[in-house]
């Protein structure tokens, strides 16, 4: 059985990113046999910031502290990812970058789709991430998910317009086919 895991990439009380990301999973459910998707809330976790003095490429997935090696785990136990990601500042959060790079091996060439949400999409916040997943020769879907603030909300609560509904779909059958390539 293939494990795609579904990151909130957010550790804000009241995260958008909470509502697009358990959207996906129960959209994503029951989708394909033979692929399960888990949900991790990055807030769950409560990551420390990146302090120890074994780099993480050189800590062949044992950490210290217990939070990361937590964090560890279940990033490993997947073999592919949806980054659910805001933008800050035209760029990745900070928790989640450090999230990211508390970890090394556990990331290595599993496939990553990238879902971004906010005013603009958080297009510039994906194109980021697209740069830094490089450096663990993971594969990237090219296509993307952009949720809208002004398009994707209504009154507070997220309503997806049916086409990004259709788009997240053919999305998931891209990574879930980027399981098997």
């Amino acid at each position: 059985m293939s494990r795609i895991g579904i990151i909130i990439g957010t550790t804000r009380d009241k995260a958008a990113g909470k509502e697009v990301g358990e959207w996906l999973y129960d959209l994503a459910q029951g989708r394909k046999d033979g692929v399960e998707y888990t949900l991790l809330n990055l807030k769950e976790f409560d990551i420390p910031v990146l302090t120890t003095e074994v780099v993480p490429a050189a800590a062949n997935k044992q950490y210290a502290d217990a939070k990361v090696q937590a964090w560890s785990d279940a990033v490993d136990a997947c073999d592919g990812f949806v980054f659910v990601t805001p933008e800050y500042n035209r760029s990745v959060p900070g928790p989640f970058k450090n999230a990211f790079d508390c970890l090394a091996a556990e990331w290595a060439g599993k496939p990553v789709a990238f879902v971004g949400y906010g005013p603009a999409g958080a297009i510039r916040g994906v194109e980021a991430w697209r740069s830094i997943v490089v450096n663990f020769s993971m594969p990237q879907l090219r296509n993307q998910l952009d949720f809208g603030f002004f398009t994707d909300w209504v009154d507070g609560e997220f309503r997806p317009v049916d086409a990004k509904v259709e788009r997240t779909n053919s999305l998931l059958a891209e990574l879930e086919d980027a399981l098997s390539a």
